[in-house]
């Protein structure tokens, strides 16, 4: 090889080097361009959200789409019963059967029918524009009600059909966008992610109105009016008045506020065949409310039976007494599931129940339904639903007896304390029955370990306020008798008055122990080869039982039943008003 060869050949060595270095510096060239657009430069991909393609008329509620659309627009605007159920009121009834729609609330019964334009608020006709309709399986009832009877609010954009939905109560942080850039015209990106490499939902130009959701670290997760939702950096939005949906008005019923500033100390008449004669009752100091068992359940249709007496209305009423006569499904389980089962005969029950205390000038209903299946539940609850607005508007206080909760099924099960308390002005716990008259073994019928337990397990459990909550107290005992049969013993049970138990204590020369398990004072005694057992109620646990509901600040006391009562019970119990 010559010279010159040798010197071609180191040539095209030096170009092929000079090719790897220039390919080299081509790609650090590229990957530094690419660093520099992704990691420097924001991203000005635009990019739709996937709701425009699979929705004509979205909903959004808290910044999150429903799974179901609006139809119609303007006045004409509906919304399927689901997402109001789940934004709204979770306590909306639709009756398939007979294709009728309820609403409740503390003030408003609202009757509607499927393509119907008629309908009824608190049993008075009322005239739709639109009627509700069936779409698809799915109800849709029309917006405007949803802002007269709850105050929800609804933002239509005309052009994009989106629904923003708002319920009374809700905080919204309203703001505008505006843009820092100092160019006209500009605009502000509303981003998918919290990074100005995300895509871009939208350009905002300055003034675009938004409802700010959340924030994260320099960014804003905000709304636009047309449901565009993403990320916008705090920089370029000036917040504005944070607002809150107001909430519908709902100031104490005129029955409530008299017993605003005070205590409730109710008594229960037991009425049987014969009408009490109050001008034998002993006096009653303290006393404000008594309950006569005057209304029962007499068919599956809701129609009530009564036995009311205006005589002792009158008497009550000359002795300061508010009357609430107490209502019950005659502890008939069967009538009671028939009775409960849709809007015609739970209003037919309550429209009679409402023209009773009319004719006799009653003050309240207390509502007593025991002996009820677990899944009548639901429709008991309704019912005091239905019965509250009606009862209000007429100025009466509404009760219902609870019982403390247990397993059983027919006695506890099928209350829903949390619930009924939401659908009444007063829950009252039957704080007794602890060892029930077929008890298979003997014991207190309220100890007061147990009372306490019961009250503070609704209080925190079923989150009940105790403005709302009276502790019922026993004016009885049972006497247990305990006999030995082939090696077991047998438990029988008497239940017996105040009075009768300070009679047999006398007649017996017994003297009563105190008992710590249970609080009370404790007797004993035999009789035909049996051992007899009582665990009284006196004066001194009455007194512990008021003390234990003051403690607990509720809203008053109740006694069953004012027949069992020893005269000197009504000074103690008295005591729950001061």
């Amino acid at each position: 090889m010559n010279r010159r060869d040798r010197i071609n050949i180191r040539r095209k060595g030096s170009r092929g080097k000079s090719r790897v270095k220039w390919f080299f510096g081509l790609i650090i060239l590229l990957a530094g361009a690419y660093w520099i657009a992704s990691v420097i430069l924001p991203s000005r991909e635009h990019v739709t959200p996937e709701w425009q393609s699979t929705h004509t008329q979205p909903i959004f509620a808290n910044g999150e789409l429903m799974d179901w659309e609006a139809v119609g627009s303007g006045d004409g605007l509906k919304l399927p019963l689901p997402v109001i159920q789940s934004v709204i009121d979770s306590n909306i009834r639709y009756e398939e059967d007979t294709k009728s729609v309820i609403l409740t609330t503390s003030r408003k019964l609202v009757f509607l029918k499927t393509d119907e334009k008629t309908g009824k608020i608190n049993n008075k006709p009322i005239q739709l524009s639109f009627a509700p309709e069936e779409k698809d399986g799915i109800l849709y009832l029309p917006a405007h009600l949803l802002s007269e009877i709850y105050g929800a609010e609804i933002h239509e954009d005309a052009q994009s059909g989106t629904v923003l939905l708002l319920k009374a109560g809700d905080s919204v942080q309203n703001a505008v966008v505006q843009s820092t850039s100092g160019k006209q015209d500009s605009t502000v990106p509303l981003r998918q992610g919290n990074n100005i490499h995300t895509p871009i939902l939208a350009d905002m130009p300055e003034g675009t109105n938004l409802r700010i959701l959340d924030t994260k670290d320099d960014w804003y997760y905000a709304q636009m009016d047309n449901g565009y939702t993403g990320f916008v950096q705090t920089k370029d939005v000036s917040l504005g008045e944070l607002r809150t949906v107001p909430l519908v008005e709902q100031d104490l019923s005129p029955a409530k506020e008299k017993w605003k500033s005070k205590t409730v100390n109710l008594t229960w008449e037991a009425v049987y065949q014969v009408a009490p004669k109050p001008a034998s009752f002993d006096a009653m100091p303290g006393v404000n409310v008594v309950s006569p068992t005057w209304f029962s359940l007499m068919d599956g249709d809701g129609n009530v039976r009564s036995k009311a007496d205006n005589a002792y209305v009158k008497w009550a009423h000359g002795k300061g007494m508010q009357v609430w006569g107490l209502f019950s499904n005659s502890f008939e389980p069967d009538l009671t599931t028939e009775a409960l089962s849709n809007f015609e005969n739970r209003i037919n029950t309550i429209l009679q129940m409402l023209q009773y205390a009319k004719i006799f000038d009653l003050d309240g209903i207390n509502i007593d339904y025991e002996n009820v299946y677990t899944k009548d539940g639901d429709n008991l609850t309704q019912f005091m639903r239905e019965l509250w607005p009606l009862a209000q508007e007429q100025g009466l206080v509404v009760s219902i007896d609870v019982t403390p909760k247990s397993n059983s099924e027919m006695w506890s099960a099928f209350l829903d304390r949390r619930a009924l308390s939401e659908a009444v002005d007063y829950l009252i716990v039957m704080a007794y029955d602890e060892h029930w008259a077929a008890s298979p073994v003997a014991g207190s019928v309220a100890s007061l370990p147990w009372v306490s337990s019961s009250i503070t397990r609704i209080l925190e459990e079923d989150d009940v306020s105790p403005e709302k909550l009276i502790m019922a107290i026993p004016l009885y005992t049972r006497v247990w008798t305990e006999t030995e049969k082939d090696g077991k013993t047998v438990v029988s049970s008497k239940a017996i008055g105040m009075k009768k138990a300070k009679e047999i204590i006398k007649e017996k020369k017994l003297k009563p122990q105190f008992s710590k398990e249970t609080g009370q004072n404790y007797v004993e005694y035999s009789e035909d080869g049996a051992l007899c057992r009582i665990w009284l109620e006196d004066e001194e646990s009455l007194a512990k039982r008021v003390e234990l509901a003051k403690s607990f600040n509720l809203a008053g006391i109740a006694t069953w039943t004012r027949s069992f009562a020893s005269a000197e019970a009504w000074n103690v119990l008295s005591e729950i008003s001061e």
